[in-house]
């Protein structure tokens, strides 16, 4: 009940704010964990179900980055809309799936440019880069959710582990949901990320909720190469179905405070303190330097 009621107080100041588009940061905390594969059909699952969705591209253009991998060349970017040159709509380009897509490199726009205020949808789903040290932007600071993608091996393991552990002392992190990409088994999945959300809020205070799981799937790859996500391109392949039951999760998940520090500046991150936390929880066995759980 007492989790329930400040849910519900959330939602009525959101509601009297007369502002109900929901902002989801999608985050690998080191490269190849399929975070950018992971927004992209998570907005193109979004958008089947009729949302209106905007993605906001904080990766440089490449062939790896949303605007490349969809082949789009937006007309401006969320600095544009930001300074009132452009509308969102105008700046933004439309994929074939219907999500639209704008550019929003950290250091581009002001670091207090809320989305939110611009985009007049559903969704706003940031693929987030994180900085030299680690860090999430200003504007994956400001979301309402951060999600974390991850893989089941023990390097994938032990890295999201750690970069958690960062973004928990340099913002005050204490929540966000896993996304464990590439399952084999969906019971392994849950039990990665059980024992995750229990070492989480055990040693760091930080409340962890599964997002769920996608499963390794060929047909990904397929959809890459037709520029596609997998779940326009192939919508009954595994992927597919398991990225159309986040999608339609979002909408029941609660609405929560911003993930961004109280502070306006983020907390310094302190090596000191996570070396002597690492050596308490391999004392206590439950975090091993191979990645285990």
């Amino acid at each position: 009940m007492s989790k329930l009621v400040p849910d519900q107080a959330d939602g009525l100041r959101r509601l009297l704010a007369q502002s109900s588009v929901r902002l989801i940061a999608i985050a690998g905390m080191e490269r190849r964990q399929g975070s950018t594969t992971a927004a992209m059909n998570l907005g193109a699952a979004l958008a089947h179900m009729g949302k209106d969705v905007l993605l906001l591209d904080e990766h440089k253009a490449s062939a790896n980055s949303v605007r490349g991998a969809w082949a789009v060349d937006p007309l401006g970017t969320l600095a544009d809309v930001a300074t009132r040159r452009l509308t969102c709509e105008g700046a933004a380009a439309r994929a074939e799936c219907g999500v639209n897509v704008l550019p929003a490199v950290p250091g581009a726009q002001p670091d207090h440019v809320d989305p939110r205020l611009f985009w007049d949808g559903d969704v706003v789903l940031v693929d987030a880069a994180l900085d030299s040290a680690g860090h999430l932007s200003p504007l994956a600071r400001l979301a309402d959710d951060l999600v974390v993608v991850l893989q089941p091996n023990p390097a994938s393991i032990t890295a999201t582990y750690s970069g958690i552990k960062r973004l928990h002392y340099a913002h005050a992190l204490h929540q966000l949901r896993l996304l464990v990409n590439g399952v084999a088994e969906p019971d392994a999945a849950r039990r990665l990320m059980a024992n995750l959300i229990d070492t989480g809020s055990r040693y760091l205070a930080i409340s962890m909720h599964a997002a769920g799981w996608v499963r390794a799937d060929p047909h990904l790859s397929d959809a890459r190469r037709l520029r596609r996500t997998v779940v326009e391109a192939f919508p009954t392949s595994p992927a597919a179905v398991d990225f159309r039951v986040i999608g339609a999760d979002v909408a029941q998940w609660p609405w929560r405070p911003s993930i961004r520090a109280r502070d306006a500046e983020p907390a310094p991150w302190r090596p000191e303190a996570l070396a002597q936390q690492q050596a308490h929880e391999e004392r206590e066995g439950r975090v091993h330097r191979s990645g285990q759980y």
